[in-house]
């Protein structure tokens, strides 16, 4: 049988009745030709067990997951960590958005170099680098699919419920809101995204959870 690429596309979180690993083995069971897999998770965040779940499921198949597709940057860390292909999509916008508000959130794709210094209003999600000399400060989250090595300020307004997120969260300085931190000087743990947060007054380091802006709003084209 020859093989081919195919596309999945998985059911939006809100409308999901059963697990990733479910709705691929129900794909499964509609096609037999093997070949490679992209698959777009829309909004749901996919676990280490998740992709592998996926992997062995499809591999009984002869299918080879090679792609995973997300409009939540956290819901692309998993398949990152094994190696796979990543894209971070954009959402379509809700009908109650207006225009005139503040996105929120704004991309940069792209590392900012020592110099660099960029500022958002709402949300920032920097895809690449923030490397040591460069600043970046937002009024809400401060997301990094990347290195941050630099300077991240969440919360400029005083929103002590911003967070600071990265894939490699060791930065220069750290500030949420008013508190002022360094940034750890261990390694990562491989795998995993790390957040800042505010806990009774002081900047905590932490495993980052699941929630990631999904309404887009591309500053960099």
């Amino acid at each position: 049988m020859q093989a081919g690429h195919h596309h999945l596309e998985l059911m939006p979180q809100a409308r999901s009745t059963a697990s990733p690993l479910e709705e691929v083995a129900a794909w499964l069971n509609r096609q037999s030709a093997p070949g490679s897999l992209g698959l777009h998770c829309n909004d749901r965040v996919l676990t280490l067990p998740d992709v592998r779940s996926i992997q062995e499921r499809l591999s009984t198949a002869d299918i080879t997951l090679v792609r995973v597709e997300a409009t939540t940057a956290l819901g692309l860390v998993a398949a990152a960590s094994l190696g796979l292909e990543t894209a971070l999509t954009t959402s379509r916008p809700t009908a109650e958005a207006s225009p005139s508000e503040p996105p929120a959130l704004t991309i940069h794709r792209g590392t900012l170099r020592s110099g660099d210094h960029l500022e958002v209003e709402g949300s920032l999600l920097v895809l690449g680098d923030v490397n040591p000399g460069a600043r970046v400060s937002a009024g809400g989250d401060v997301r990094v699919w990347g290195r941050l090595r630099g300077v991240a300020h969440a919360g400029a307004g005083g929103n002590g419920a911003a967070r600071i997120v990265a894939l490699q969260l060791r930065p220069l300085q750290l500030r949420i809101a008013a508190a002022v931190a360094r940034g750890p000087e261990d390694q990562p743990p491989p795998g995993f995204c790390e957040q800042a947060v505010l806990r009774g007054g002081a900047i905590a380091i932490e495993p980052a959870e699941p929630q990631w802006p999904t309404q887009l709003a591309d500053l960099s084209g």
